[in-house]
This record gives C-alpha cells, structure tokens and sequence, in this order.
C-alpha cells in the first residue's frame, strides 16, 4: 500500500523549525516530494540536511515570503527540483501581540505582511499551475485567534480572522477547479514561540501553569500532532472537506468560552 503523500509534492513555508518542521518530517514520512521555504537561511539548511539525510526528497530555498516575486521565483525553483506543485502549506507566520491603543503602525503592518499577505502571495502564485494540472490542496495554518479574542494580543486575532476568511474564499472560488483549500487551527504548541511567549511575563513559570490551566487535558500540543492532522488534511483521505477549518487544541477553545 502507498504512503498516504505519495503522490504530493508540496510547498511549506515556515519550514526550518516549529510546527512547520514537524510538518515536513511527517509529510516526508508519507513519502511526499518537498520544497522548504523560510527567512532563516543556516536553519532551513540544516533542516533540509536532516530530513535529506533520512532519505527525504526535497529542495529549500530561503525566502522572504512577504516579497511576492521572491515567492515566485522560489515556486518555479520548486518545479524544477520536486515537479509541479500539487500542494501548499501556509505555514509561516509571526506573533505580534499588544493592547490596541499600544500598537503601532509598524507592528499592523508587520502582523499582516506575514500572517495574511504572505499567504496569499504563495497562494496566488501556486493557484494557476493547479488549476492547469487539474486541481490541488491549499493548507493555512491559522490559529484558534482566527475565531476567539484573548485580551492584549491585538492585531494577531484581525489577521488569522482575515486569513479564515481568506481559505474560504479561495476554497468557494475554485472548488470548480478542483483545488481545495482549508484551514488548520492549534490551539497552544510547544515550540519556541509559545516559550518566548511565556518568557515575555514576569514569572514564566507561573504564565506557563496558566496556560496549561486553559486546556481540559492540562496539556498543550506537541508539534508533531499538528503535523498529523495537517498529512490527514493535504492527502486525498478527505476530498469532499473545502473552505472549512479545523481545530486541534485539545478543548482550548471550548473550555474558554464556559
């Protein structure tokens, strides 16, 4: 029996570490064809060494995704190594929490460039050659932000809302065209960006016992779940999910609004 990505050659961007590493492993545990694209160069190559020397088949190319002629410059460079694109995670993204009337306009335009204009760039980059080779899969990772409000973490929450809306969009338009296209949302994760989240309190310790407070299970998610879910979402074990998203955060979202 075939491995579950056998057939995918996908995209990921964000991919040098955090969940967007744990994605590449997974998907190149299921035999799919990768390109890894992220900004920090020395991390991305060490990743791809990694992965290459696990027997992965990939290419990587470091890439501002907020530059759209860099991205697509990056996806003809991705055609060439891996082949046609069949499949994009929209991996990348960047916290930029404040109180509203505290944010700046550097710090808006920042939180949206990432979270929302560098994922339609890759979007509408690998969009056309999907739509000419018959179809293909869009992944967003968004975020439980994209549908609850957690006070002082303004604009993130207006991007994710923004970049849902997005993923419907674009799954309504070119359902026709055989191109699904969802949405991912964790909840909390353990990477580095939830530590340096916690670290930016006066006690850590205790910011990181509340966090593990919010959830029913007293956990949070390891990379490597979200990753699963996302190899259940880009292979074809679900045809007929589009324009949707769905949430891994072990009950976060539900046990914040009792």
């Amino acid at each position: 029996m075939p491995n579950r990505l056998s057939d995918k050659r996908v995209f990921i961007t964000g991919a040098a570490q955090g969940i967007g590493r744990a994605i590449a492993e997974a998907f190149a545990a299921e035999d799919a064809r990768l390109f890894l694209v992220d900004r920090d160069e020395s991390v991305l190559a060490q990743t791809a060494t990694e992965l290459k020397a696990k027997g992965a088949i990939l290419g990587h190319q470091a890439t501002d995704i907020t530059d759209a002629a860099a991205i697509k410059a990056a996806i003809a460079e991705a055609d060439k190594q891996i082949g046609s694109l069949n499949a994009l995670v929209n991996n990348a993204g960047v916290n930029v929490f404040a109180e509203p009337l505290q944010s700046t306009d550097e710090e808006w335009q920042r939180c949206f460039d990432i979270n929302l204009k560098g994922a339609w760039n890759c979007c509408r980059s690998v969009l056309p050659q999907m739509i000419d080779n018959g179809g293909g899969v869009i992944l967003n990772i968004a975020s439980t932000h994209a549908f609850t409000i957690i006070p002082h973490t303004f604009p993130y929450p207006l991007a994710k809302h923004a970049l849902l809306g997005m993923t419907k969009s674009l799954g309504i338009e070119y359902a026709s065209k055989n191109v699904r296209v969802n949405a991912l949302a964790p909840g909390y994760v353990a990477t580095q960006k939830v530590v340096d989240y916690w670290n930016s309190f006066p006690d850590p310790e205790k910011a990181k016992a509340e966090t593990m407070k919010l959830h029913p299970g007293g956990r949070i998610a390891t990379p490597e779940e979200i990753a699963m879910a996302a190899v259940f979402m880009i292979s074809d074990e679900c045809p007929f999910m589009n324009a949707t998203c769905l949430t891994v955060d072990g009950g976060l979202s539900v046990m914040q609004h009792q």
